[in-house]
This record gives structure tokens, sequence and C-alpha cells, in this order.
């Protein structure tokens, strides 16, 4: 199971819930698409996780930039992510970023929104914020392996899922 968050924005721990941090220690593979804020919360992270990848944010401090690059590509199950915090241009320049990168979807923060968009030339995942929400829904994204597909839910921090959708290889 591949666990994305996004958008912590913590000055002290990463503000997990309990299912959260059971889900985050139970995945194959946990992404951050930036804004811990401070480096204790990326420890937290890494501490939690078998296998973590992140990238940093607008809002994060020297020592996460230090540690961590603006964008990297992942592999999971096969399949190909660009993770980026944010790219200037919204959902077209997120598009032109994945292709770039010829992955199969681009996972980004930033907005705080929760969010899958497969309508353009690459699927595009937000996984919104578990912390910080500013007015929308609370979540993160959960992808499972099913064939040759990954299955992917919104969830908030409590497991309730809000949205399902698919990923196909491109």
């Amino acid at each position: 199971m591949l666990v994305v968050l996004s958008d912590t924005h913590s000055t002290g721990g990463p503000q997990l819930t309990d299912h959260l941090r059971e889900m985050i220690e139970a995945a194959d593979l946990v992404v951050h698409a930036g804004d811990f804020m401070r480096e204790p919360v990326l420890d937290a992270f890494i501490a939690h996780a078998e296998t973590f990848r992140g990238v940093y944010g607008n809002n994060d401090d020297e020592a996460i930039r230090s540690r961590l690059p603006a964008a990297r590509t992942v592999t999971y199950e096969g399949f190909r992510f660009a993770v980026t915090h944010t790219q200037r241009g919204g959902q077209t320049a997120l598009a032109l970023f994945g292709r770039e990168r010829d992955v199969d979807a681009v996972l980004f923060g930033h907005s705080h929104k929760p969010t899958f968009e497969a309508t353009g030339p690459i699927p595009l995942l937000n996984p919104g914020s578990h912390a910080q929400p500013r007015g929308y829904r609370p979540g993160y994204a959960v992808l499972e392996p099913i064939g040759d597909r990954l299955r992917g839910r919104l969830r908030t921090p409590a497991g309730e899922t809000f949205e399902t959708f698919e990923l196909r290889r491109q």
C-alpha cells in the first residue's frame, strides 16, 4: 500500500490520528508532497514509515530543504509518480511536469484540497492536508495494487473514504 500526504504545517509533530499512524506504519511506501514546516516533523514521518520519500514545500525551513529535493520521481508496483509540492501554472504545469518525467501520475500538494483529476493528459492527485485543511475536508490518499491497476481512495484522518478512483499505466 502507498500512502500519500501533504501540507502538515506543524512545528512539533506529524499531527497523526491513531488511524493515520497505523496506515503509515503498515504502508510499503509513504510519500509526502511537502510543507512539513520544521525538521522534527519530517523526522517523525521518517520514524513511522518503513520507506519514506518526500519533497520540500514553500513553507519548509532550510533544514528540510537541505535534506529533500523540490521534485522527485518514485516508483510503486511498476507505476511511476512525479512528486512536487506545486508548479506555477496550475494543472497545465503539473501535467507538463509529469510528461517531462514520463510518469503515470503526478502527486502534489499546496492547495490543501484533496483532489483526483483524470481528465487531462496525466492524472493529478493532491491528497489534501490531514492536519491543516484550510476549509477543505482533511485528507490523505491510499493506493493499493489490484491486478494491473491501482485502486485509490481519498480518506479522512479517521479512515472514512470520501472518494475512490483507479490509476492505470499511461
